[in-house]
């Protein structure tokens, strides 16, 4: 089996179903306050489980539904997800919530089950002071040449440029 990445708070969904292909709402984690994923702070980015159902969409809606035609076109979607499928199965976190992957999908009233999929897992690259250290001193100028690897202090921050 491939890596997956765990879903977050601020990932982004789409519903297969929505007359629009590009609409997607973003995921809010209102299960849990207690377990976190990428964020060195540990503050940021609670892992989405699948405990996430109902109203746990920021917009609530993926534009119109095409599985619900009217005459003056597609009704407009009203997305709650009712339950997740294909989570990560090996941990249960303390809300008894199964991890969310990249793979899982929710069933939502009208359009069943596998409808909404995770568009963008919410994680995101997070640079600290223990990569910068290693980084490879060359590529970094490449990347950024105002700043001299060099001149970082213990943590990774650098006060000024050259």
């Amino acid at each position: 089996m491939s890596s997956k990445y765990v879903v977050v708070d601020g990932a982004a969904c789409k519903c297969k179903f929505s007359e629009d292909t590009k609409a997607t709402d973003i995921l809010l984690v209102k299960s849990q306050k207690k377990h976190f994923a990428n964020d060195k702070g540990a503050d940021k980015k609670l892992i989405a489980t699948t405990k996430e159902v109902n109203q746990t969409l920021k917009k609530g809606t993926f534009g119109k539904c095409t599985l619900q035609p009217t005459s003056g076109g597609n009704a407009p979607c009203v997305a709650l997800p009712l339950k997740w499928d294909n989570p990560y199965e090996k941990i249960t976190l303390s809300n008894q919530g199964k991890i969310l992957t990249e793979d899982s999908k929710a069933a939502c009233n009208i359009g069943g089950p596998g409808c909404i999929e995770i568009f963008k897992h919410g994680q995101t690259a997070e640079v600290g002071s223990g990569q910068m250290q290693k980084a490879d001193r060359d590529a970094v100028k490449q990347i950024n040449p105002l700043l001299n690897p060099d001149d970082l202090d213990e943590n990774g921050i650098c006060f000024f440029i050259k």
